[in-house]
């Protein structure tokens, strides 16, 4: 006999695939920390060259391109942070960085909502960073272009306007960790799966947002994404 949940059972998050009507489900959300130099300089961090480091999301923190949302409960200094983001296709345990393509399934727009505030106070205490960075509609995610079509990230410009104005700008081949070094890395310590998500960074230009705030990120190859905080 198999015992009935006691609650239902929420659907997993999903995210579209350009020119098709599926829907990658998402099992897991990976977010890689100051993957780019600018950007770690700017909130007065260097760079550990040694091996890059992780911090996670709830997937249920994950909403598609388009949304409105309220502006995050008990924080004062919600920050944006555009990214590029790896949808896993494939299992990748271990995998060298010579067959970690392999797995990656495509790439989409990003953007990690971040409470600036709550985290810099867990720094302070040294303690972990949950509090600023899982929380409710934190992980904007748009639609998913396959790898095929996209090719490999490279000198693609990222960028993300803050109402109408550019606020930051680089290229993937900015990061200091690559797509394949990432994955190789966390497939260490990970079985990674399909329908996991790696958020890779964040350039430089991370700022604060408030009610009625809009946003507007893109990538050369992917669908662009947008965000409004509501007034």
């Amino acid at each position: 006999m198999t015992a009935a949940p006691l609650f239902d059972i929420p659907p997993a998050p999903g995210v579209a695939v350009a020119g098709t009507d599926r829907i990658f489900p998402v099992r897991r959300v990976f977010c890689v920390g100051r993957n780019y130099a600018a950007h770690a300089a700017e909130m007065g961090n260097e760079v550990d060259r040694a091996a890059p480091f992780y911090f996670t999301k709830s997937a249920h923190a994950v909403i598609p391109s388009g949304s409105e949302i309220a502006y995050p409960a008990g924080t004062r200094d919600c920050h944006y942070e555009m990214e590029c983001v790896i949808a896993i296709g494939a299992e990748a345990h271990e995998v060298r960085e010579a067959d970690a393509m392999g797995a990656v399934f495509g790439y989409a727009c990003g953007i990690d909502l971040t409470r600036r505030d709550l985290q810099a106070q867990a720094k302070d205490g040294r303690k972990p960073w949950d509090l600023g960075k899982d929380f409710e509609n934190s992980a904007l995610m748009g639609t998913i272009t396959p790898a095929a079509e996209f090719g490999a990230p490279g000198d693609q410009a990222i960028t993300l306007d803050l109402d109408g104005r550019r606020v930051q700008e680089a290229k993937l081949s900015d990061m200091v960790w690559s797509v394949p070094e990432i994955i190789a890395h966390l497939s260490r310590y990970y079985r990674l799966a399909p329908g996991d998500l790696i958020y890779t960074g964040t350039p430089a230009g991370v700022g604060p947002v408030v009610p009625g705030s809009s946003l507007a990120g893109a990538i050369d190859g992917l669908e662009p994404i947008t965000l409004t905080i509501a007034a």
